[in-house]
């Protein structure tokens, strides 16, 4: 039988076009379910795997990290007792010579540090405050003496008193009556 020439029909022909196009959505559709399937699957099987690896590893790291600290403890403790009992004796011993070397023969005060002496600023704090206590009594006095005058600049005369009292005959009262003396 020949592949290119058949006795077939159109009909025929799609009739086994059909067919073919059902079986391919039915296996389509056993298949997308089988794949989710294999794909869940597979994530779990990862999950459980890490899991695992997980488990058997952590225990291991953990003896590790504990036997590093117990030697690294002592160490370093006698590292640290070395560098106190050795290093730093020789440190002070070496600054405080440099001290000495460094510190001129002379310890006496001179220029700028006599003048800032505690002594010397006590002085000059006592001497600024009687400055400023007699200018305080002398700006009291000022006051008082123009107070004086601004007020019997104020206040009349005796003269004028007298010729006040002249004019008092012909006074008003508060509701606008003119009263004399005598009535």
């Amino acid at each position: 039988m020949s592949l290119i020439k058949t006795n077939r029909t159109t009909d025929e022909v799609a009739a086994l076009g059909a067919r073919a196009k059902d079986r391919a959505k039915d296996a389509a559709a056993q298949a997308i379910p089988a794949g989710k399937r294999a794909g869940t699957t597979a994530v779990q099987g990862v999950r459980q795997g890490v899991q695992g690896a997980r488990e058997r590893a952590a225990p291991r790291i953990a003896d590790a990290v504990q036997g590093a600290r117990e030697w690294a403890a002592p160490h370093i403790e006698d590292a640290a007792e070395a560098v106190t009992t050795t290093v730093a004796p020789k440190v002070s011993s070496a600054l405080r010579s440099t001290a000495r070397q460094v510190k001129p023969n002379g310890t006496g005060k001179t220029g700028m540090r006599r003048l800032l002496s505690w002594r010397w600023l006590l002085g000059a704090g006592a001497a600024l405050a009687a400055v400023g206590a007699g200018a305080a009594v002398a700006m009291r006095r000022r006051y008082a003496s123009a107070t004086e005058e601004a007020k019997n600049a104020t206040e009349p005369a005796e003269e004028d008193r007298t010729a006040q009292d002249g004019d008092a005959a012909n006074r008003s009262e508060v509701n606008g009556r003119v009263t004399t003396p005598g009535t």
